[in-house]
Formats: C-alpha cells, sequence, structure tokens
C-alpha cells in the first residue's frame, strides 16, 4: 500500500469518526466522503476485469457494501430541528463503518505480506483471472456503502422533514414540536 492509501482510508474512517457529534446535513457531508471514493474509484478501477467467475466475485463485494451502508444508514440517528437535518453516528453506524473499512485494510495488508499465495489458490479454484478482480471488488464494496449509506440518510432525513412538517399545526414547526427524532 502507496502513502496515499493509507490516507485515503484514515481519511474515509475519520469521516464517519466525525459524525460521533451531530453533523448538519450539508454540501460537505456529502462531498467528502463522495469526493474520496470517487477519487479511489477513478485511481484503481481500471479496467474491471470481466473473465471467469471475476464479475461474480466483483458483484459479492458490491452487496456486501450495498448490505454494510443501508444498516449503516438505518441505524445513523437523525434529528430534523427548525428545517435544517442533522445526523449523529452511533455505536452501531460508527462500529460497521470502522470494521468494515478496517477489514479491508486487513485484508489488503494480510494479501500483500503473506496472503498472496492463498489469494491466487482461491482465484484458481473458482476461476478468478486477476489480481484486479479483488481490487475492483474491495473498491465497489466501498463505494456501494458510501453510496447507500448516504442515500438512506437523505431518504430519513426526508422522511423525518416530512414528519415534522405534517405533525405540527398548519405545516409549520412550533418550537415545542420543531424537533424530530428517529433512529
Amino acid at each position: 500500500m502507496t502513502t496515499t492509501d493509507w490516507i485515503l482510508d484514515v481519511a474515509l474512517i475519520l469521516v464517519v469518526l466525525r459524525q460521533i457529534r451531530w453533523s448538519r446535513i450539508d454540501a460537505l457531508f456529502l462531498v467528502v466522503p463522495i469526493g474520496i471514493t470517487s477519487f479511489v474509484a477513478y485511481k484503481y478501477l481500471d479496467p474491471i476485469p470481466t473473465g471467469g467467475n471475476d464479475l461474480l466475485l466483483i458483484g459479492a463485494f458490491a452487496a456486501v457494501g450495498i448490505v454494510l451502508g443501508v444498516t449503516g444508514g438505518l441505524t445513523m440517528h437523525v434529528r430534523v430541528r427548525q428545517g435544517k437535518a442533522f445526523v449523529r453516528a452511533g455505536f452501531t453506524a460508527a462500529s460497521l463503518w470502522v470494521l468494515s473499512m478496517g477489514a479491508r485494510l486487513a485484508f489488503i495488508i494480510w494479501s500483500e505480506h503473506t496472503g498472496g499465495p492463498t489469494i491466487a489458490r482461491f482465484s484458481e479454484q473458482h476461476h478468478i483471472t486477476s489480481t484486479q478482480a479483488w481490487v475492483s471488488g474491495l473498491i465497489l464494496m466501498v463505494l456501494c456503502e458510501v453510496v447507500t449509506r448516504l442515500g438512506t440518510v437523505l431518504i430519513r432525513v426526508t422522511a423525518a422533514k416530512s414528519q415534522v412538517a405534517t405533525s405540527t399545526p398548519g405545516g409549520t414547526e412550533a418550537s415545542a414540536r420543531s424537533l424530530a427524532d428517529v433512529r
């Protein structure tokens, strides 16, 4: 792994650790994680291999990323106050993110040191044709996790805002009713 790889991995972990406190959903909330993962995708997703069972492996990693992203998004705490949306990563959401990033990082380190022959045997037995299939799978896993996590949070924020608007007299936010907490 290069220094850039380490910096990107740590930055993605810090994105969620920053959300342990209530964070307002704004452009920065969306741009930073999508920007980091887009850069990583641009850097590593060329080409996406299609031989043998490469697409099956890549699809399996992407599916895991989707499950982790949706689960992480559903376990975020969402709050609407005076028309503004806030989120906070609770223990489960933060743990899922750190564990998934840590597991990918551990897999990469293992594959670069002692795991290479094991991965090569597995790849041969399961008709995985290149190491790029593994790289693409891991990158798409994190990309799917980020996008589905953000998408799930945005859907929940929209629902919470709608709940606040319909539960207040005349659809306006009264001071006592301006807060909707959703887990």
